[in-house]
């Protein structure tokens, strides 16, 4: 078993993108930028436990949406890989905010990861709290799929009201689709009632 890896900076919410065979490793890093906070950075691997070289930033908190909750947030990469592109979903503004949210940078798949240029930030977040379900602070997610690979499925934590305690979090999972532009379509987070087809082959 490998320890912790050596990333320039202390880091969190580390996560690896495989692409044409080359790895890469992600992470979230505390500092100013220049608001205090985290953004997230992109290092280049050797092999799927070694790093190499420096690390590059490839996004921080710009918008007004990725700083509420005193202070600027992005964190907690996840990559998803489809229709000859790259998402990354991030967790945006902090975790006790009612406005803790997913925005995403796209890049096209034959572009350079490492290269911040190659990246295009959403300018709103793509997935939110709905007031209307009373589901709020909609972050920090994974991805999967349907027990036949046919469905994806997004799983997220979320709060019950605005200024819940954070132990009040919850695990919430459902299924998202594709817009016909190939980007990922979340919808809206269902409310607490809301009866879940189970997933596909299941």
């Amino acid at each position: 078993m490998e320890g912790a890896l050596d990333t320039p900076v202390p880091g969190l919410d580390g996560t690896v993108l495989k692409l044409s065979a080359q790895f890469y490793f992600l992470y979230a890093v505390y500092g100013h930028f220049p608001d205090y906070g985290s953004a997230i950075y992109i290092m280049r691997m050797s092999n799927p436990y070694t790093l190499t070289g420096d690390h590059v930033l490839l996004t921080a908190p710009t918008f007004s949406w990725e700083k509420q909750g005193g202070m600027a947030i992005n964190e907690g990469p996840v990559m998803l890989h489809r229709n000859g592109r790259v998402f990354l979903i991030f967790s945006a503004s902090t975790t006790w905010t009612e406005d803790y949210a997913l925005g995403m940078l796209t890049m096209n798949e034959e572009d350079d990861p490492m290269l911040a240029s190659s990246w295009t930030k959403s300018p709103q977040p793509v997935f939110w709290k709905s007031t209307e379900n009373g589901v709020y602070a909609t972050g920090h997610n994974s991805f999967t799929t349907s027990p036949d690979g046919l469905e994806d499925w997004i799983v997220f934590h979320a709060l019950p009201a605005p200024g819940a305690d954070t132990g009040l979090r919850a695990t919430r999972i459902q299924k998202f689709e594709w817009n016909r532009d190939g980007t990922p379509d979340f919808g809206v987070p269902f409310s607490d009632d809301h009866a879940l087809q189970v997933p596909s082959g299941e």
